[in-house]
């Protein structure tokens, strides 16, 4: 399986850092993360050709995260997944991922630090956060059949603005 882990674009403060949401779930994200979060989904899109799946964390962000990769991919429409919701934790997840095709390219949406400790639990067995996905970053994990803890590899990390740097202008 080939899993693709895509950060969230930048969205709303929380409420107790100036934002209108009080509720974390419903913040949305902001018009300038939509705009680059287009561009990277198109710089995504040349990197990852045909996914079968985008799966998404239920949170408001990252559904309109997972929509703006979808229209890129062709009206792929998201998949809301309660494993992806922050806080599941990684057994979850990987319990899941169990459930679909090996050979499925799969695109999940989600937030960090979940999607960093996921990372690490596939890698290296440990929840010990081997990378940082900054808001909108994406990583491309290999994951033989079987998926279990510490047999993934990390194939790479690209940063945002690497994705966007992808696009010509």
């Amino acid at each position: 399986m080939e899993l693709f882990l895509v950060r969230h674009a930048p969205a709303e403060p929380r409420a107790e850092e100036g934002g209108t949401q009080a509720d974390d779930a419903l913040r949305t994200l902001t018009p300038r993360g939509r705009r680059r979060m287009r561009r990277a989904a198109l710089g995504l899109v040349l990197t990852v050709p045909s996914p079968q799946l985008i799966a998404t964390s239920p949170l408001v962000r990252a559904v309109e995260t997972a929509e703006i990769l979808g229209t890129a991919y062709d009206r792929l429409i998201p998949e809301a997944v309660n494993e992806l919701r922050p806080g599941a934790g990684p057994d979850a997840v990987i319990t899941w991922l169990k459930r679909l095709p090996a050979e499925h390219k799969v695109i999940a949406v989600g937030h960090e630090p979940d999607l960093s400790i996921l990372a690490a639990v596939l890698v290296i067995g440990r929840q010990s956060p081997i990378i940082e996905l900054k808001k909108g970053g994406a990583c491309l994990l290999v994951i033989p059949p079987g998926i279990s803890p510490g047999t993934a590899r990390l194939d790479w990390l690209m940063q945002p603005r690497h994705l966007r740097s992808l696009v010509t202008p």
